[in-house]
């Protein structure tokens, strides 16, 4: 037996050895071996930067319809613990490391990466050479790639690549219904609505332990059933996808804006906030992804490091006047936050919440704690 009280994690000799190929939209080809669920898939090609914290990257809803690059060379080792998990199962399309660990070592550990990603239909390979994979990446923008057992490249394939996008993306990372969550202690100070877009489960956490009774919502939730719970705040939860498919979300937050209510927005509800005031969005070149992002501060000059999950950005000038910029990012400078002045509303494209993670901003969730007293108080 090993650590985790389970068998050895060791793969059949005949998984071992088979390869696995990486086909990128650009004509690029990379062979490595196969672990994880057998099967062939296409998606989108990104990377994350973060050292740790790759079961929350695996279970992170904002990767849907991507297959995720992870720059730092060894996974696994410490095994798969599923309290760390961001939801309840992977939504990623694929998974590629340079080297994966068979033998986990961590008490925490209730198995190892291999077996979970088999459970859970994720193909994956090792042995690619992932930092001039990262670097294809990083030079020629996010391609499309698919994982396959053949080193063949088609016409048809090409052109399968060419055509792949992502879209209903909200649609297919939402719960289901509402579902309630309750601080530990059973005190509950303040009433919060969650809009779930493909929230990540520590945004709940974070807002339990800050006495906040949590209402999760559906993406496709109107604005008059929101209402209608009577919330002393609005949270807007990260997701996946083009900001600008959720037109449903975004005319019911233009009503929801109107009330005065608190909100605060996450990544993509930073950008639905953003779209439903005028603004607009942009899809970045290969976006940011990974657990030491600089977001600075343009009020204080102070640089936080951020734990990030993105694609696309909100346009700067494109917001309207009684709006303005509070974060920007300390590579690109693009938009990182956003104050309404005009109403009790702010929103930060980073997360907050991160966990593995810098958790230096977490004092973000502590502001939307004080509107929310001073919303109650003034009611």
């Amino acid at each position: 037996m090993d650590v985790c009280g389970m068998k050895p994690a060791i793969r059949k000799e005949e998984n071992m050895s088979r390869k696995a190929y990486l086909i990128l939209e650009n004509g690029a080809v990379f062979e490595g071996t196969a672990f994880g669920a057998e099967k062939e898939t296409t998606g989108e090609l990104v990377f994350t930067t973060a050292m740790t914290g790759y079961l929350e990257t695996l279970t992170d809803p904002s990767y849907f319809g991507q297959v995720v690059i992870q720059t730092f060379p060894l996974i696994g080792n410490y095994g798969v613990i599923p309290a760390d998990f961001e939801s309840d199962s992977p939504v990623l399309k694929g998974y590629i490391v340079r080297e994966w660990c068979q033998a986990p070592s961590n008490f925490r550990c209730e198995g190892e990466l291999d077996t979970f990603l088999k459970e859970k239909g994720v193909p994956g390979i090792c042995g690619i050479d992932t930092r001039a994979l990262t670097r294809i990446v990083r030079e020629y923008g996010v391609l499309n790639c698919k994982i396959q057992y053949t080193p063949e490249v088609t016409d048809a394939l090409m052109e399968e690549l060419k055509s792949y996008k992502i879209v209903e993306a909200v649609e297919s990372t939402t719960c289901s219904g509402y579902e309630v969550f309750e601080p530990e202690d059973g005190n509950a100070e303040f009433n919060v609505v969650v809009m779930d877009f493909g929230a990540k489960h520590n945004i709940g956490r974070e807002l339990n332990k800050r006495g906040c009774k949590i209402t999760v919502v559906p993406a496709h939730t109107t604005a008059e059933d929101i209402l209608a719970l009577d919330p002393d705040g609005i949270m807007l939860s990260n997701g996946p996808g083009d900001p600008k498919e959720n037109v449903q979300a975004i005319e019911e937050l233009k009503k929801l804006s109107e009330k005065k209510i608190p909100i605060f927005g996450i990544c993509l509800g930073h950008q639905l906030l953003a779209l439903s005031q005028g603004g607009q969005t942009e899809k970045l070149h290969y976006g940011h992804r990974g657990a030491n992002q600089p977001a600075k501060e343009l009020a204080t000059g102070r640089v936080f490091i951020t734990s990030q999950n993105h694609g696309y950005a909100v346009v700067s000038d494109s917001l309207p006047e009684g709006a303005e910029v509070s974060f920007v990012n300390g590579n690109d400078g693009t938009c990182e936050g956003v104050t309404y002045n005009y109403m009790p509303a702010y929103s930060v494209q980073f997360h907050p919440e991160a966990c593995g993670g810098p958790q230096e901003t977490s004092f973000l969730f502590d502001r939307f704690i004080e509107l929310m007293k001073e919303y109650k108080n003034n009611g």
